[in-house]
């Protein structure tokens, strides 16, 4: 197996375990702005309505995060895109939220970035080495010329390149 699959594979796990961490962090920074809001900066402003409301929407995306966490680890393109989606709304979330508790709110953006980078990065690379370990791609020496031959196990043939195929004609 490539390297580069093995690292992208590792990516993903890692991603979808802080997403689903993040979103348990979100879930508990919500209900904590919602039923003991003495915990938080206590005249903080926000964009628009109050602590308890934002704690609300902090709790949502927190179960959002969570659900999209588990998710991820299902492996599927769809669970990736949705949970860079839920990363990035959970990241918005907290810099709009970042009045009440910045350092907290700072965290949990540090660790939506992440998600991000890890499932943009290198979540396509398993997708990659499944496509490229059902073809086997060898380079072979003939008396005359060097020759790309492909191999493909499923459907049992072989091909050789179009180099190779130009030279013998």
């Amino acid at each position: 197996m490539d390297p580069h699959a093995r690292t992208g594979r590792g990516w993903v796990a890692y991603s979808a375990i802080v997403l689903t961490i993040a979103g348990i962090f979100g879930v508990i920074d919500g209900l904590m702005a919602v039923y003991k809001s003495s915990f938080f900066v206590g005249n903080a402003v926000f964009v628009f309505s109050d602590l308890r409301a934002w704690g609300w929407i902090t709790f949502g995306l927190g179960i959002a995060a969570l659900l999209s966490g588990l998710y991820v680890l299902s492996g599927s393109q769809a669970a990736r895109w949705t949970g860079i989606f839920i990363a990035g709304l959970s990241a918005l979330g907290q810099l709009l939220f970042a009045q009440a508790y910045p350092l907290w709110a700072a965290m949990i953006m540090t660790l939506d970035f992440l998600v991000i980078y890890g499932l943009a990065a290198h979540g396509g690379r398993e997708e990659t080495a499944a496509r490229s370990s059902s073809t086997d791609v060898r380079d072979e020496w003939n008396s005359e010329n060097r020759v790309r031959t492909t191999v493909s196990p499923a459907a049992g043939t072989t091909s050789e390149s179009d180099d190779a195929k130009r030279r013998a004609a």
